[in-house]
């Protein structure tokens, strides 16, 4: 007998998916039975956590395109998938959840695990959620699924009821109240509007200090993005998520914006006349030019998103990489002016000061220093994953990645723990390219411990076993400590702030992976060189230290810099571990000129 869980993974096979991330439970049995059976080659791959599942999916749809697909039992499973879908949602990442719910017939009955999954979940997947009522509703359902996800870019849900799972598979055939669907989906090509770029061109023309906002929806066209702003003589920083896609060797890249982005972004921002946003949602709005000060153009392919952080004078609505052509088309070559000489400058000087910072002597390890020192080992071909917390600062300010090589973090939901998940993901997707974890040891001990379990487990199935996880440990939840400071002028709460010592390195180890405790600023240059020369998946113990300030890029104002120090004079008053050394570190990041 064919069942609808065996209707379920050809229709998963029909849609081209190769591997799926979930942890098992006698709610999706039936299809995980049907995984099984199947001969259609689809991977399953088992985290350690439902969430982490989720994440895992997400970091696929980031990587390799498509969509996602994460499966998990009903009642707790399926609660621990809502911060993965989250983090789909926000940054727009297409997935789909396939998640077991109990017996039809025990609905409403407060039966072992009900939750009623479609409340719990209607608002993460609001473009598209279903609970499967009959065989013959499967096809369509799982084609709904797919199309959603991928045309919304968002998570899609299909609840699977037990007894759904196991029954016989129905031929759905033409008549009234059956639907008929197909496993297909055709991306739109939105061609911009002539007349909007018309529009747009005669305000660049115009424009005297103009800049441009990259964020991923210019993955496809960061060379030609770049290129026009050489042509019109424009700074271009970009948003998180869109670091990745500028060349920042370039001497009119001014770096990621926003409270973790470069000086020069900030300056550059607030002294333009123009801004013109490609493809980004950046949530940073008090980084974005002041009211009425500069002009705005915004190309994103979705329309929602014009307008959305900031009011726009030309919204362009289509394929980005076809508006910066369209624009390059519209204008003349500017010739170089005092404004092309003032955005080189000030990115000239946040290099300079990048190194000064780095430089700056820490206890043990300036965290600045050991992402600067990785700029000299990372592969042309590697896959970059980052965890959230103050390693993103650190990333987003000293880490000059390759052209080609992709970077991902939870960049609008910011949630602890995607790290590990994420290089995992990349690393099965790619398993011939080197991979890169970059996390704090908060996000570390939340998951990522957990998931180097699955590390040791798989790593020997890859063509390339070089899997590098860096932990920076600092035993702090440092951007919580530097934020309380900033934001509240409040000292740092230890209570809730300090994190327990666990060896890192030792566990890997233990594991069979390799390893080493890094503490000495010399060895840095040859610990990431010993880790990427290992024959095996490595994890750097790098012991940082949690004084060295979290700067805001505009912190050069009087009152951000004064909330810190009073913060710090009163956890030194306090007799706090961190406060004297705090003050001294904040003092002489606050001492070097970058604007």
């Amino acid at each position: 007998m064919t069942t609808v869980a065996d209707q379920i993974v050809q229709r998963l096979a029909d849609w081209g998916v190769g591997r799926v991330f979930g942890y098992s439970g006698d709610g999706i049995n039936g299809v995980l039975d049907a995984l099984r059976r199947s001969d259609a080659g689809i991977e399953f791959v088992q985290a350690r956590h439902e969430e982490n599942a989720a994440f895992m999916a997400v970091g696929q749809a980031k990587y390799d395109g498509g969509a996602g697909v994460v499966i998990s039992t009903q009642g707790p499973g399926a609660i621990h998938l809502l911060n993965g879908l989250y983090d789909a949602k926000l940054d727009h990442a297409p997935v789909v959840a396939l998640i077991g719910q109990q017996h039809r017939s025990t609905l409403g009955s407060g039966y072992m695990q009900e939750v009623d999954l479609r409340t719990l979940f209607a608002d993460v997947a609001s473009a598209y959620i279903t609970q499967v009522a009959s065989p013959e509703q499967v096809p369509l359902a799982i084609d709904r699924a797919f199309r959603n996800a991928l045309a919304t870019r968002q998570p899609a849900v299909v609840i699977l009821p037990h007894d759904v799972q196991s029954a016989e598979a129905s031929d759905v055939e033409q008549s009234h109240g059956v639907v008929r669907t197909g496993a297909v989906f055709e991306p739109p090509l939105v061609t911009p509007p002539a007349e909007r770029l018309d529009e747009a061109a005669a305000r660049l023309r115009r424009a005297q200090r103009p800049m441009i906002l990259a964020g991923r929806g210019a993955a496809s066209c960061g060379d030609a993005l770049a290129e026009l702003a050489t042509r019109i003589r424009a700074g271009v920083v970009t948003s998180l998520l869109g670091k990745p896609y500028i060349d920042e060797s370039l001497r009119h890249a001014a770096g990621t914006m926003g409270h973790l982005g470069t000086t020069a972004s900030a300056e550059l921002l607030t002294a333009c006349d123009l801004l013109l946003i490609v493809g980004s949602n950046d949530p940073w709005t008090e980084y974005y030019p002041a009211p009425g000060q500069a002009a705005v153009i915004q190309i994103d392919v979705d329309p929602r998103m014009i307008g959305n952080r900031l009011p726009v004078d030309v919204g362009i609505v289509g394929d980005a990489g076809a508006a910066i052509r369209g624009l390059a088309e519209r204008v003349e070559e500017r010739a170089e002016d005092e404004w092309w000489a003032r955005v080189r400058d000030a990115v000239d000087r946040w290099r300079q000061t990048a190194e000064r910072r780095a430089a700056v002597q820490a206890e043990p390890l300036n965290p600045e220093a050991a992402v600067r020192a990785l700029n000299a080992h990372v592969p042309d071909d590697a896959r970059i994953a980052l965890d959230v917390g103050s390693i993103v600062y650190w990333y987003a300010r000293q880490l000059r990645l390759p052209r080609g090589v992709p970077a991902h973090v939870s960049g609008t939901l910011a949630t602890m723990g995607c790290g590990v998940p994420y290089g995992l993901a990349a690393k099965l997707g790619a398993p011939d390219r080197p991979v890169v974890v970059l996390a704090g040891d908060g996000g570390m001990q939340m998951t990522g411990v957990a998931e180097l379990i699955t590390v040791a487990a798989r790593w020997r199935d890859w063509t390339d076993p070089r899997f590098v996880v860096a932990v920076f440990e600092n035993r702090d939840l440092a951007e919580v400590s530097w934020e309380q400071r900033e934001m509240e002028g409040a000292p740092r709460f230890a209570e809730t702030q300090d994190l327990p010592e666990f060896a890192y390195a030792e566990y890997a180890r233990m594991l069979g992976l390799g390893g080493e405790v890094v503490d000495d600023a010399d060895d840095l240059d040859a610990a990431w060189g010993r880790a990427f020369a290992s024959d095996r998946p490595y994890v750097l113990h790098l012991r940082t230290d949690p004084a060295v300030p979290l700067l805001p890029p505009a912190a050069s104002s009087p009152d951000a810099a004064e909330e810190m120090r009073s913060a710090l004079r009163a956890e030194v008053e306090a007799g706090g571990p961190q406060g004297e050394r705090a003050l001294r570190l904040l003092d002489a990041y606050l001492d070097m000129p970058a604007t």
